[in-house]
């Protein structure tokens, strides 16, 4: 029974460890998407006021 403690320990470290490392990678690619919306979002409106803005 000893065995399969070091066993169940072993595997939580490494699976704890991959949701460690994709937790990582999600938060980069959430940020990386709200900078880009707001990018998006900032040029549309540049586009929209050149195009009908005072002349």
């Amino acid at each position: 029974m000893k065995k399969y403690y070091g066993f169940v320990l072993l595997l939580m470290t490494v699976f704890y460890g991959s949701c460690g490392a994709i937790e990582t990678i999600f938060k980069a690619g959430m940020w990386w998407g709200i900078i880009m919306v707001v990018i998006v979002i900032a040029v549309i409106f540049w586009i929209i006021s050149k195009l009908f803005g005072r002349r």
